[in-house]
């Protein structure tokens, strides 16, 4: 039997990925570059077949970067070899990013400018930075983001210098946290900051840690979150695809059932934004199904987001953009009181999702003081997502406004401290 011809590790990589032909992934790499914010990018089957050659060329930086976030694999893994060589070294003047979207998802390949005779670090080193990583996912759930956000930033810059200086055991222990690091940056810019398209980049630099650390479970937690950012664009096919492959890299590793059912979740919100309500149900019944048989493995201790009443939140909040009034009412109001302390900063998008449901079913008053509720809770713990839940609710009593309790929510909505706070975060 003749051995295969070409780049027989992009090839493989494609058809792993669920794309049959070549024009099947030129146009996924299209529609991604599009989805991650590179405008003019277009990729034609004749430049997939020229990858998947025998001598296959170095692709341009944005082409590199879209095909790692797509593929999930380092440019060395997919069969390139950079034009300056495999031996570590690098052109003068290459900037972190574009080494990281080139080849940092393979295992010992992670070069920055000035780094390549760097003297090791000692074996202490991997656990020292993973305790700063620690605490910073501790404080998100206290601290204001935009204090936090320049402290998560400096970290991940500092883990970049740190990775070429480590090896084996403490290099995967500093890749894991630097994805870990990468991850929350990415959570805060999205949820917080309200910035998808900058949050989608920083997402695809805690994936290729990820791949250093050659860990599919934190990659699998890192695509999902992805799949946020076309998935509140109501793109539907751009955040089934990444569910698809989260899914796929979870199917690597021991995931726990509170792991899983936060897959659902995720898919679940994704298609309520695409406004597929009954097909998210099913998925968070199916979530709701595979936490209550649970499984022997433990969930990451990352994973720090999600928990039942995260579950019924979510549940409450498809049912009310469903129409199912009482049904949601019922469920989010479960979820309130099973939330603790720890989650705090998903209480204020709880109580404004009750507000939501007290609108649509003609009860202005309730709706008022449930988003009086969201605001009080905001003023303790700040969260972009819960303050536009808010905001939702007062467009939904535009009909109410004389009403003395609307006006009373917009002397608190507006007035000076939350404005300032508001506009300043």
């Amino acid at each position: 039997m003749p051995r295969p011809t070409g780049n027989v590790r992009l090839k493989a990589a494609r058809v792993a990925a669920g794309f049959n032909s070549q024009q099947d992934l030129a146009n996924a790499l299209t529609r991604h570059a599009k989805d991650m914010g590179i405008r003019g990018l277009s990729i034609g089957v004749r430049q997939v077949r020229r990858w998947e050659s025998d001598s296959p060329p170095w692709p341009q930086p944005d082409c590199q970067r879209v095909l790692v976030h797509l593929l999930g694999q380092g440019m060395g893994a997919l069969g390139f070899t950079p034009p300056w060589g495999s031996d570590g070294s690098q052109p003068p003047g290459l900037s972190r990013r574009m080494v990281l979207a080139g080849d940092a998802a393979t295992p010992g390949s992670a070069v920055l400018p000035g780094m390549a005779g760097a003297a090791l670090q000692p074996d202490t080193a991997g656990a020292d930075f993973q305790a700063v990583t620690r605490s910073h996912r501790r404080l998100y759930w206290s601290v204001t983001p935009t204090q936090l956000h320049p402290a998560v930033s400096a970290q991940a810059n500092l883990g970049c210098a740190l990775l070429p200086a480590t090896r084996d055991a403490t290099r995967r222990t500093v890749a894991a946290a630097l994805a870990e690091t990468y991850l929350l940056a990415g959570r805060i810019e999205f949820f917080d900051l309200r910035e998808p398209s900058r949050a989608n980049e920083t997402l695809l630099m805690a994936l290729q840690a990820a791949g250093e650390a050659d860990d599919p479970l934190l990659g699998a937690a890192i695509i999902a979150h992805m799949a946020f950012v076309p998935g509140w664009a109501a793109d539907h096919d751009g955040a089934v695809e990444r569910m698809t492959a989260a899914r796929t890299y979870a199917r690597r590793a021991p995931a726990s059932a509170e792991f899983l059912a936060w897959l659902d979740a995720v898919e679940a919100e994704c298609e309520t934004r695409c406004g597929n309500t009954r097909t998210a149900l099913n998925l968070i019944g199916h979530a709701e199904d595979v936490l209550a048989a649970g499984n022997d493995h433990s969930s990451p201790e990352w994973m720090d987001w999600f928990s039942p009443a995260r579950l019924a939140a979510f549940k409450g909040n498809t049912q009310m953009l469903a129409g199912h009034l009482p049904q949601a009412r019922e469920s989010l109001l479960h979820a309130l009181a099973s939330m603790t302390p720890a989650e705090d900063k998903q209480r204020s998008v709880v109580y404004g999702d009750l507000a939501a449901v007290e609108a649509a079913s003609g009860n202005p008053e309730q709706a008022c003081a449930y988003a009086g509720q969201a605001l009080d809770q905001l003023a303790t713990t700040w969260y972009a997502t819960g303050m536009e839940r808010v905001r939702e609710v007062r467009r939904a009593l535009t009909s109410y406004q004389h009403e003395r309790c609307v006006r009373d929510l917009d002397d608190r909505l507006y007035d000076w401290a939350t404005t300032i706070s508001a506009l300043g975060r």
